[in-house]
This record gives structure tokens, sequence and C-alpha cells, in this order.
């Protein structure tokens, strides 16, 4: 649902810089989306609670009533904006959200394990990604990366490229109740080309490391200097300051209040407007001693592994924090609200192509000691603000203990196997996940997949349900303890399975999904000032989005893999990469939850994958696959 390549003749009109003009977001039907709305909410609840929720659904929808006031006033809003649903989403999704950012709300990419030789070598490896930051950013205020088009789905279609355009200047502020998304405006206006400056984090130290010094930009030799100060800067315990990057691991109401502490002071004000506007973060971490398995490496990047390891070494409101663990855990750790994951992983490719494309430029050229050293940020700790960090490392410290995370490497088949099917792999991912869950919990569960929705102006996400009732039919034949089902029976419910999976991805990418529109009525109702319609306040509503499989496929094409955790207490994170021999699968849940366990969860996954791969080969001579399969292993 999720692939898109740059391969296509452009088909969009342009403006006149060249720009597509993409169609605005569509307003689905009201009474489709009510009924698509009744047919997933059917399978989660009791039959007696079911015809309840369609009374208050049926009176919603009634002719002249408040649904059809609601969605008139929803069209005049699309005439008006460029997005109807951009905003509502925005602050429903994100900025309203008060959980904290690790591990709640960020998602993270793993980087393959580095083997660095020393600590000059971990320097060299930061020095080069910068470098590819500053060539790509160059590219993006340029306006110069080329459109990306729609994959799979509906493929061909010029896509939206705003999300592109924030990854280096977005900043998401804490506020008491509802966050603010600050986008500086990029760089196309700015005739000087100033590259900026990032922030170097080092031993819980911030330093401002500006990319021009001079008028000239640094380059790969001058920004491994400059690192090196900051290296050896950090190392000194007189001039060490309190850990104030712990502040914004804390939910984003405990870091506004400490954040309205800090303002009192004229030197946090300009510390915090520093990091305000920087392009990035780079994370310089400390060795862990923790074995770098897959999930090892995917926890640290999660949450840094508490206040005593690495967990204060981050500033959690940027958009891009790039990690550089000294014993090779490297990664990135993304603010969720400007842009989705399949950015963030376009981005990181390129710079992850650039390191390995384009060797290392370490020139002895124009004289590396005429450069300022890198400025440390000062903080003034009032005691009000020690208490804070103290709260905040113990909330943290709670978070990570509570994660529980397997990172599994499923070996048996890839999407090859898939498409020889003539199945789509995301629509069988995502009913293997169905099956495995039922398998653990004997019943079907709300269920989130994103899908994007780029095809118009501004699009980001709208869920696909993958708790459908084809679905339902399909796990309830493969658990029949009776096995009264029939193979070929089997092999019909499955087909239909997917077949519904993908029917409502294309409805989700083409805007007809059910989730935003049902946001967009709820919204409009608060701002006529309207009592809220029963709709939103039944209880079939609020379990209908309490999601506790919490999914989405990020294919990469190079070693990497994204992870996240849950988004409910008891729930489940579920990301998974289908590569053409192996799917990775990064599942995570909460220790305190006894209802979830990511490892067991993964077990049954690794059996629903092998089942419907007999069913598959039982009632497809013709495409069994020669040997017997591979047995799957966990990856270390």
């Amino acid at each position: 649902s999720q692939g898109f390549s740059t391969l296509h003749p452009s088909s969009a009109p342009r403006d006149p810089e060249g720009e597509a003009v993409l169609p605005k977001v569509p307003v689905p039907d009201l009474k489709q989306t009510l009924d698509t709305y009744l047919r997933c909410v059917k399978l989660l609840v009791p039959e007696a609670q079911f015809q309840k929720t369609k009374t208050i659904v049926d009176k919603f929808a009634k002719p002249g009533g408040v649904g059809e006031i609601l969605q008139k006033k929803l069209l005049e809003r699309r005439e008006k904006t460029e997005n109807w649903v951009y905003d509502y989403w925005l602050e429903d999704m994100y900025l309203n959200n008060r959980l904290a950012l690790p591990v709640n709300s960020s998602p993270v990419l793993v980087f393959p394990k580095q083997s660095f030789r020393s600590r000059e070598d971990s320097l060299r490896f930061a020095a080069h990604l910068i470098l590819g930051v500053m060539e790509y950013k160059a590219l993006l205020d340029a306006r110069s990366l080329p459109p990306d088009y729609a994959r799979g789905q509906q493929g061909g279609t010029e896509l939206c490229m705003e999300q592109y355009y924030r990854l280096f200047t977005s900043y998401r502020r804490p506020g008491l109740k509802q966050d603010s998304l600050i986008t500086q405006s990029s760089a196309g206006a700015n005739k000087t080309q100033d590259p900026g400056h990032i922030i170097v984090a080092c031993k819980n130290q911030f330093f401002a490391l500006n990319l021009m010094e001079k008028s000239r930009r640094l380059n790969e030799s001058d920004v491994l200097s400059q690192l090196l100060k900051i290296s050896k800067m950090a190392e000194n315990a007189e001039e060490r300051l309190p850990p104030i990057g712990l502040l914004t691991s804390d939910g984003r109401t405990e870091w506004a209040q400490a954040r309205d502490a800090l303002l009192k002071d004229p030197v946090n004000r300009e510390s915090l407007g520093v990091i305000e506007q920087c392009v990035c973060v780079v994370c310089l971490d400390e060795p862990t001693g923790v074995q770098p398995t897959d999930s090892n490496r995917a926890l640290l990047m999660l949450h840094g592994g508490g206040h005593d390891q690495n967990g204060a070494n981050r500033w959690y409101d940027k958009s891009m924090q790039f990690v550089v663990g000294a014993d090779g855990v490297c990664g990135v750790v993304c603010e969720h609200s400007p842009f989705e994951g399949i950015v963030l992983v376009q981005c990181t490719e390129y710079l992850l192509k650039y390191m390995t494309g384009s060797p290392s430029k370490l020139s002895r050229g124009s004289s590396v000691t005429e450069l300022p050293a890198p400025r440390r940020l000062p903080w003034k700790c009032s005691p009000q603000v020690q208490g804070m960090l103290a709260s905040s490392a113990e909330n943290l410290h709670r978070l990570v203990k509570n994660l529980d995370m397997e990172v599994f490497t499923f070996r048996a088949y890839g999407k090859e196997f898939i498409k020889k099917q003539k199945m789509s792999p995301d629509a069988y991912a995502q009913v293997a996940l169905q099956l495995a869950f039922y398998r653990c919990n004997g019943r079907m569960v709300s269920t989130y997949e994103s899908a994007a929705t780029r095809r118009f102006r501004e699009g980001r996400v709208d869920n696909i349900r993958s708790a459908t009732p084809e679905a339902l039919d399909f796990v309830k034949a493969m658990t029949d303890e009776r096995a009264s089902t029939q193979d070929s029976e089997k092999m019909e419910r499955l087909k239909k399975a997917i077949d519904a999976q993908t029917d409502y991805t294309k409805m989700a990418i083409t805007g007809m999904g059910i989730d935003n529109h049902l946001l967009g009525l709820r919204e409009i109702a608060k701002e006529l000032k309207m009592d809220t319609p029963d709709v939103f306040t039944d209880e079939t509503y609020q379990l209908g989005h309490q999601f506790i499989l919490s999914t989405s496929q990020v294919p990469t094409t190079v070693d990497m893999f994204c992870c996240y955790g849950p988004v409910v207490p008891n729930g489940y994170g579920a990301c998974y990469n289908p590569q053409a021999e192996h799917i990775l699968f990064c599942v995570s849940s909460f220790r305190e939850c006894t209802a979830t366990s990511s490892l067991v969860l993964v077990k049954a996954l690794e059996q629903a994958l092998m089942d419907m791969k007999d069913l598959c080969n039982k009632c497809h001579t013709g495409s069994r696959e020669k040997g017997a399969a591979k047995p799957a292993t966990p990856r270390k």
C-alpha cells in the first residue's frame, strides 16, 4: 500500500514553478462511510451492542439529520482549504496526544551494525553522514527532488512531495494542552544558501555546529575536526551541565511545564531557540555494553536505554535525530508529526547510498585550525527544574522497563512466493497478522494499517481497517478444531480475505477511507458548537478507535529496518518489511500488560505464515516451491 518509484513520465498539471497541481482529497459519500463503519465494527462487539450502534448510526444518517448537516459543512470546508482533513488529523493523531514521544509516537530506523575500530572512526562516520544531510538538504532547498510516483495499487500517479520539505525544517514544540508543529520556511527564498547549523548531543551536552563559517561551507575534514572538538569538550567533567534533553522524553504536558520554567531565564531561552532552529540533531552515543542483536538495537534506538545509558543524549522534539553510537549501534529517530515513515526511509536510503557511493572526502586541504570551536549550549537550572529532571528520568526508566520488543526475520519465503500466488504481499502479511492474533486471543480486534493519501494535495494517511469479515471467515476456517473445512474452502476464504484487504487499501489511498471522514464529521460538529453526536460518544466508536494492532509496511532497499511501539497499553506495534526471500517483522508490546507478549505473537505469526504457504502449495500444485522450507530463525 505504501510503495512508490520515480520512473514514470509525469502526468499531473504543473503550476508556474513546475510543481504538480494535485487534486484535493475528496469527501466520501456519507452513506458509504456509515455502511462501511457498521461492517467494520460488527465483528468487534457483541450482537446487542452492535444493534444499539446501528440504531444510533441510522438516526445520524436519516435525511435532514445531523449527519447531512455536518456532511454539507465538510463539503464547504473542502472548497475553502487545500486539504479539508489535514489540520483535524494532525491535531487528533499527534498534537493533542499527551504521551511521551519515545516509544509511543516516534518511529525509528535501525542501521546495520557498524564496526568502528575507534572513537574517531565513529566520528568519521558521523561527519560523512552530516555531509550527506547537507547535500540532501540542498536538493530540498532548491526543490529539485524528483517526484515520487505511486506503485502497486493504482500505480503511476504523481504523489505530493510536501512532507519531504519538512524533514529538516520542522520542530514540535510542547504545549500544556496541545503541541504546535513549527516549520521554518525552506531556504528557497534564502539567497545566501546558508546551510544553517546542527545540534550535536554528546555525553548529554548540546553543542551548536555551524555548517558554514566565514561564508564557506564546511567540508568533511572541517566537520570531523569540529566533532573531535565537541568530543573533547564533552569529556570535561567540570563544565558538564544537567541533562536537559531528558525533559523532551517525558509526557508532553510535563515537558511543556518544564519548558515554561526554563524560559524564565534568558540563558535558557536562547539555548532553546538555537535548538528549535537547527537542521537536525546528531547524537554521539556512548557504548552500552549490550549485545547488539536486532531487537536490542531497536530498543536502544527507541529509548536510548534510559537516563543511565543514552536516553538523555536526545532532543525528541526535533524531527530528525541521527544516532551514531561509538559501539556501532546507529540509526535515526524521527518525530512523526511532520511526515510519514516512507519519506523518512527515502531520505535515509539516499544518505546511506551517499555514504557507500561517495568515498569519504577527508582532504587535508584548507587548514581546519581557523574554525571557531562549536558552542556548548548553556543552561541555568533552578531547583524546580532539577526536580522535573529527576521525575523525567524516573518516567523514562519506567518506559524502558516496560517495552517488550522482538525483531524477527521469517526466512521460509518472501514476497516472491506471495506474488507467484497472484496475491499482494502487503495484504497477505495483514491476513497473516489477523490469523496470528486470532490464534493467540480467539477474537478479532480493531486494527490500524497506515495508507498513504499522497496522491492528493498535502495528503498524509488514512487507515486501512484490516480486521475484515472476510479475514474473520478465513481465520475461523484455519483454527477450526473439528477440521471440518476442506482445504479448497480455506483457500477460497484466503483469496476473499486478500481481496477484501486489497479493496479496502484502494479505498483508503484514493481518499475514500472511513476514519478521516468520521474524524472530519466529529470535528466540524465541535466547530459548530453542537453537542457531540451520539455516534462519537457510543462505546462502539471508542472501542473501534483503540487500535490493539497498529501495523504498517515499511519496505527498504538497503539493509535497515523500521520499528515503533504500541499505541495503546494493551496493544501491539507491528511493522514489517517484505523482501524477495524473507520478511522482517518488528513486534512491540508492553510488559505491564499481561494479555500481550511480543514473543508469543511472533511465534504465532511464524506458524500462520507457514500454514498459509502449505495451504497455497496444496491448492496450487503448479506453484509448489522446490525443496523443504527453511525453518525461520530470529535474526541476530
